[in-house]
């Protein structure tokens, strides 16, 4: 079954932003990821980057895990099964749409 344009109001908004769709597609190819590794792999800025993972932590996509390596703070960003499910979702609806 086959999508129509108009079902694009219907994607996920908080997945469907860019630089959220960026964070997620790399999320869903790891089991995790640290700041530095999003950041650089992203291209977005420290500011950018933090305010769009906390969207994602704010929706239940993500959970971030702070740590530290001896004196230095590391924090790691997941999905949950929710940012999983959602983005296969998110995936599979725009597949529809594209047919």
């Amino acid at each position: 079954m086959s999508g129509s344009i108009q079902d694009i109001s219907a994607l996920d908004r908080v997945i469907h932003e860019p630089a959220r769709l960026i964070i997620v597609a790399l999320l869903s190819s790891v089991e995790s990821a640290d700041f530095l590794f999003l950041l650089k792999e992203s291209n977005l800025t420290k500011g950018n980057l933090s305010v769009q993972l906390s969207r994602l932590e704010e929706a239940g996509y993500l959970q971030m895990e702070k740590t530290f390596r001896g004196k230095i703070p590391h924090t790691e960003y997941h999905l949950t099964p929710k940012g999983k499910s959602a983005f296969d979702q998110y995936q599979k609806s725009l597949r529809s749409i594209l047919k």
